[in-house]
């Protein structure tokens, strides 16, 4: 891999000018802002790192074995019924066709020939390639060349330095990361949720690493070790977790139920702080219906979490919503269903459980629904 190396002298140049580009850059910004508070430095990252420093985070109770198991080096979900798929796809018609890393690379191409042919206005927007200096396009077309063969060790000098910078997301576009190998993009997670602030870090989250894994998911069937891991560390910063992979992806209304079972055992391994995960459950509740939302609901709901009574009457609400839908509906909102009134029997508003009766007439499961009547109305 010694042809892929970043010169050291052309590296520490090329550092120079990224900084000196910031510089200018937030000299420009405080004539006519106030001080921001200054990123911190990123921390020193080696993707040496064992599964145990990735796993120093609390762990649930509930940690989702029943949804996915490891094979070989993937993490493939435990079992797909294609009942369940047919019936997820009827809440799938209309959805946008799925787009990925390279979908979205054509995009800012056909973006910048746009503003080059002057059909759109950039004065908002972050500088083209065209606009850095060539040794910095230089240095980082190489940088993302040792990342697509990158397996372990150090992260290159010049990619550590990236989340101090003002654009750093149109340098990481110069490395390719369409193109990242799953061990650099659970490498640059990790640089990247512990140097990012919040809004920063969902869209890495969202841009990066939500793409990384559905194309790894799609391609393969499963998700490489190294992506669930990626999506492991992710969640040290659960706001943007929730905000960039989460929401995302059932609003996207394209989730499958592999996507959702994998996703979701991540989240049911790590314990989530509750005001994050209630503003979530919130979220999913109220937005319309995709078959993603019934998994990912049902894991925050496993996580006992003493939640505020809005959010229990949002959820009674989201599932009385489907009392006039005469599709069949897929196991897992049964499944969602049921943990809830398990959990939450007592705090259910009087109204709504009476009105879930009909609720459970229009849609019936032989197994789980005489589960459901008994834990809401002591029926044996």
């Amino acid at each position: 891999m010694t042809e892929d190396v970043v010169p050291e002298k052309l590296s520490r140049r090329t550092l120079a000018l990224a900084r000196q580009q910031q510089a200018e850059e937030q000299a420009r910004q405080n004539k006519s802002k106030p001080a921001a508070p200054q990123t911190p430095a990123p921390a020193d990252d080696s993707s040496d790192e064992s599964d145990e420093e990735d796993d120093g985070m609390d762990t649930d109770e509930y940690d989702g074995q029943d949804l996915v198991r490891i094979n070989d080096g993937y993490v493939e979900e435990v079992e797909i019924c294609e009942d369940d798929e047919e019936a997820l796809a009827n809440f799938m018609v209309g959805a946008p066709e799925r787009r990925n890393l390279a979908d979205i690379i054509m995009d800012k191409i056909f973006e910048k020939e746009a503003r080059e042919r002057g059909d759109m206005d950039d004065e908002h927007d972050a500088p083209q390639n065209s606009k850095f200096d060539p040794k910095i396009v230089e240095v980082y077309t190489g940088v993302g060349k040792i990342l697509k063969r990158y397996t372990s060790g150090k992260l290159p000098k010049a990619f550590k330095v990236i989340p101090s910078l003002s654009y750093w997301e149109d340098i990481l576009w110069l490395t390719s990361p369409e193109k990242w190998s799953p061990h650099a993009m659970r490498a640059a997670t990790r640089l990247f949720a512990s140097n990012l602030n919040p809004k920063m870090a969902q869209r890495f989250f969202n841009i990066f690493l939500l793409e990384h894994v559905r194309q790894d998911i799609h391609e393969n069937k499963r998700l490489n070790f190294h992506l669930y891991m990626a999506l492991k560390k992710a969640l040290y910063k659960p706001q943007a977790f929730f905000k960039g992979i989460i929401i995302p992806l059932c609003e996207s209304r394209n989730c499958t139920q592999r996507e959702a079972a994998i996703i979701g055992s991540v989240l049911s391994k790590v314990s989530v702080p509750v005001i994050h995960s209630a503003a979530t459950l919130m979220k999913l509740a109220s937005m319309e219906y995709s078959g993603g939302n019934s998994m990912f609901i049902r894991v925050l709901l496993n996580k006992k979490y003493s939640l505020p009574t809005r959010v229990i009457s949002e959820l009674s609400q989201h599932f009385l919503r489907f009392t006039s839908d005469t599709r069949k509906l897929p196991v897992l909102w049964h499944q969602s269903l049921l943990v809830f009134t398990q959990r939450y029997k007592n705090d259910i508003p009087k109204q709504s459980k009476e009105a879930m009766k009909a609720l459970l007439k229009q849609h019936f499961h032989h197994q789980i629904t005489p589960e459901i009547r008994r834990e809401l109305f002591n029926e044996v």
